[in-house]
């Protein structure tokens, strides 16, 4: 069992310089520890998944471009994360609003490569599958 994920999550991308921060809007109605309750759809850039400082990701164009500017050599951007699909695999038998629960075992993909996850849930309370 892992522990629920809320708002204010802690995150990191593997491509990302910094962790980034999960922003849970409380339109679910469903708190955990006196904070919104995540589910796999929270999942939304720049709205639910915060930046991570900068990208080193080659597949971001903004990082090819400015490494091609360099003759090469890698040259960070800002990261402005693209994650088009849910969380995976969240919490399947823990519904929050009609949608599957976001555990801190969950994963998110992002676009440029980056793989995201939780390094700390928002709360050590509650526990999920």
């Amino acid at each position: 069992m892992g522990f629920q994920v809320v708002n204010g999550a802690m995150l990191q991308c593997t491509f990302g310089a910094a962790p980034g921060t999960l922003m849970v809007l409380p339109t679910s109605m469903t708190m955990a520890v006196n904070q919104p309750a995540a589910t796999i759809m929270d999942n939304k850039p720049m709205v639910n998944i915060l930046p991570f400082g900068v990208c080193m990701s080659i597949a971001n164009p903004t990082v090819a471009a400015a490494t091609a500017a360099a003759l090469g050599v890698l040259t960070p951007m800002p990261c402005i994360p693209n994650t088009a699909a849910p969380w995976v695999v969240g919490a399947p038998t823990v519904m929050v609003a009609n949608m599957p629960g976001l555990n801190d075992s969950s994963m998110l993909m992002c676009n440029w490569a980056g793989v995201i996850k939780v390094v700390m849930p928002g709360q050590f309370t509650t526990m999920i599958p």
